[in-house]
């Protein structure tokens, strides 16, 4: 029997589809297939298998070493594994030994803008065939199938803002080499006719067309991939551009986050482009980039919109007045962890300097009707099937699977304990309420303190991801900034 066989790693389903991969490889000719696996970051890792090694690792897995899920964002291991001690007091990393990654079939698609290559997305296990406890795609599995063993199943639409620069220098001498590497330097998107500068303007239709010339190509490796592209939109900063989504069910949002960020950097880079998904480059007067994250639940049986209110009469201010019970519950338990949930929506140091006053982000858990300013953008209306809560926390460099976890085990303790989010904010700048973490170490804490989180991703995952944070905080703390060398090199 094969490695997946051996250890029922597939349901019926994925092998059936196993079977459908294996053929079409075959008939297309397919000569490169990318296992990939999102790291604990929503980075993309993984190896380039070719021929005969492609269709072997459709039985057996492939082998990775297991250190791929202790780094940092550096790259550098955060556990000593040649220790004494392997992390967590077990074995199964020490001596940097390899992990199994397991290609999901239905994850299959080729990529257009390489010939003959193919992707699959995969989930880690030990070489005895146990799951490995911090695969962040297995994690949202379990999410998902709690949510589904409570009868409901979980719908999500991505707005993800990021930015397009164009490459000056790529930074490619060997003195560039490092734990970082020191970035692209780079200058605002143009096209061949004018510069895509000018000022702020949101939504500029004549701003579209200057970089409609780049979008286009993205556009179009997009829709071949089969991702449900719903808009295309320059938003307010220059170079500064939004994709927009319709809603998906499942894993297949998250999913969808991971590749669309892998091929727009991708599919950019090789027009001379650079995208980032960092929330707040350091350019002057520049605007962040957010994540917003549109929710609903319905039922799996009827596919109803199970957020949609009942139409009783309900004054504006709430909950009841746009959504369900049930999704007033859910709409509770998001406000009731937004702190616990903070370092997942947001789990960069930079992530942090996007939450001010009047930024069209949040600074605190509220919820308002169709307000901007608030955390929760609630949309909804009796007969109205696009009814859901939209949650404006999360940055774009999140990794998806931890970001939509957290919203699921947040909603059902809401839905559990039938918390009430209270009635909305029409002024979300000035709504006492309780605060937003100011910034990742506030953000580690609260996600340390909560016993939300602890039950739902369990006390030894909240553990491991905490510690790799303080390492990439650590690093942080030692490195001497711009603003200190400006502001005491000289006066003292």
């Amino acid at each position: 029997m094969s490695f997946i066989e051996q250890h029922g790693l597939w349901t019926d389903a994925q092998a059936r589809r196993a079977r459908e991969v294996l053929a079409r490889i075959d008939k297309d000719g397919i000569e490169t297939v990318r296992f990939v696996f999102a790291d604990q970051h929503g980075i993309p890792h993984g190896k380039a298998l070719v021929g005969g090694a492609a269709v072997a690792a459709m039985r057996e897995g492939v082998r990775l070493v297991g250190t791929i899920l202790l780094k940092d964002t550096s790259g550098r291991t955060a556990w000593p594994v040649f220790g004494g001690s392997a992390p967590f007091g077990g074995r199964d990393f020490h001596s940097a030994s390899d992990v199994v990654l397991v290609p999901d079939p239905a994850t299959f698609c080729l990529l257009p803008w390489v010939e003959k290559t193919a992707w699959m997305q995969c989930n880690a296990f030990f070489p005895d065939g146990r799951p490995v406890p911090y695969d962040t795609r297995a994690v949202c599995t379990r999410a998902l199938d709690g949510l589904a063993q409570s009868g409901f199943e979980y719908v999500a639409g991505l707005e993800v803002e990021f930015y397009v620069f164009r490459v000056d220098n790529p930074r490619l001498a060997s003195a560039d080499a490092g734990w970082p590497a020191p970035p692209p330097e780079v200058s605002l998107l143009h096209s061949k006719a004018s510069l895509l500068h000018g000022g702020f303007q949101v939504l500029a239709e004549q701003r579209y067309d200057q970089i409609e010339p780049v979008l286009s190509e993205l556009q179009r490796v997009v829709l071949a991939m089969g991702m449900p592209l719903r808009s295309v939109e320059v938003e307010l900063g220059p170079s500064q551009c939004e994709f927009v989504f319709a809603p998906m069910s499942g894993l297949s949002p998250a999913d969808t986050m991971v590749l669309f960020r892998s091929a727009a950097k991708q599919v950019m880079r090789r027009l001379g482009c650079h995208v980032t998904f960092m929330c707040r480059p350091k350019i002057p007067e520049v605007m962040s980039s957010g994540w917003h994250l549109h929710q609903s639940l319905r039922d799996p049986a009827s596919g109803r919109n199970l957020f949609i209110p009942d139409g009783a009469a309900k004054a504006p201010t709430d909950i009841g007045h746009y959504l369900s019970g049930l999704g007033g519950y859910f709409v509770g338990g998001l406000l009731a962890h937004a702190a616990g949930a903070a370092a997942f929506t947001t789990p960069t140091i930079n992530g942090y300097r996007r939450y001010r006053p009047n930024s069209l982000a949040p600074d605190r858990a509220i919820w308002g009707c169709d307000n901007r300013g608030a955390m929760l953008r609630v949309m909804g209306a009796a007969g109205d099937p696009a009814s859901r809560v939209e949650n404006r926390v999360g940055e774009p460099a999140a990794n998806p699977y931890l970001y939509m976890a957290s919203q699921i085990f947040s909603g059902l303790d809401g839905i559990a304990n039938r918390l009430d989010p209270g009635p909305s904010a029409d002024t979300p700048y000035e709504t006492v309420a309780p605060a937003l973490p100011a910034n990742l170490p506030d953000a580690l804490a609260a996600l340390h303190a909560s016993a939300c989180m602890r039950e739902g991703f369990g006390a030894d995952f909240v553990d491991y991801f905490i510690h790799l944070k303080h390492a990439e905080l650590a690093r942080f703390n030692a490195e001497v900034s711009d603003w200190e060398q400006r502001e005491y090199f000289d006066i003292y």
